[in-house]
C-alpha cells in the first residue's frame, strides 16, 4: 500500500501546480467516487463534460468565416448552450454586419437531428420538387428556401445562413474550408 501511495504522490508531483478546470473536475469526480459520493461524482463528470463541450464549440467557431472588408463579425459565445436539450452536439454562430445589412451563419455538428436531416438534403430531386432552389458554394450544394441557405457537410455538420440575400451571403460562405470542416472532431 505504501508503494502505491508513494507512486501516486510522485505522479501528482509531476503535474502542474494548478491543473486546468477539466482535469480538476475529473479528479474531483474520481475522488468523490472513491469516497462513495456518487451524486457529487456525477455532478463533476457533467461539469467536466460541459467544459469539454465548450472547448469543442470554440474549435467549431474557428471555422466561421472572417467578415468581408468593411464588415464586422460577432461570434455568439452562447450558441451551443441549448445543444443538450437538442440531443447533444456542438454549435457555433456568428452575425455579420455591414453596408446596412446583417446575416447569421450557424454551424451545428454531431447532433442526431442533423444526421436525420442529412438524407433529405442529399436528395436534390425531392428538395427542388418542394420548391427549394439549389445553389453551389464551391463544391457544396446549399438549399435556398426563402432566403435561408442550408447545407449538410459530411452528413453531420449543418450550415445555415440567413438574414440577407444569397448574393451577399454566398461570397462569405465560399471562404469556408469545407474539407477541413468535414474533419472537425475527427
Amino acid at each position: 500500500m505504501r508503494i502505491v501511495l508513494a507512486a501516486a504522490a510522485l505522479a501528482l508531483a509531476a503535474l502542474p501546480a494548478r491543473a486546468d478546470e477539466v482535469t480538476e473536475a475529473l479528479q474531483n469526480a474520481i475522488t468523490a467516487y472513491e469516497e462513495g459520493d456518487i451524486p457529487y461524482a456525477m455532478e463533476e463528470l457533467t461539469y467536466a463534460q460541459s467544459l469539454m463541450t465548450a472547448l469543442q464549440a470554440q474549435g467549431l467557431a474557428g471555422f466561421l468565416p472572417e467578415p468581408p472588408a468593411g464588415w464586422t463579425r460577432e461570434i455568439n459565445s452562447e450558441a451551443g448552450a441549448a445543444m443538450g436539450m437538442m440531443g447533444g452536439g456542438t454549435a457555433a454562430e456568428a452575425t455579420y454586419s455591414g453596408d446596412g445589412q446583417s446575416f447569421t451563419i450557424t454551424f451545428t455538428a454531431d447532433n442526431p437531428m442533423v444526421a436525420a436531416m442529412a438524407g433529405m438534403f442529399s436528395n436534390a430531386a425531392m428538395l427542388t420538387a418542394s420548391g427549394a432552389k439549389m445553389i453551389r458554394v464551391g463544391r457544396e450544394k446549399f438549399v435556398d428556401q426563402d432566403g435561408q441557405l442550408t447545407a449538410v457537410i459530411d452528413n453531420r455538420i449543418l450550415i445555415q445562413a440567413n438574414g440577407a440575400g444569397a448574393e451577399v451571403m454566398v461570397p462569405v460562405l465560399e471562404t469556408i474550408d469545407f474539407r477541413e470542416l468535414s474533419r472537425f472532431g475527427s
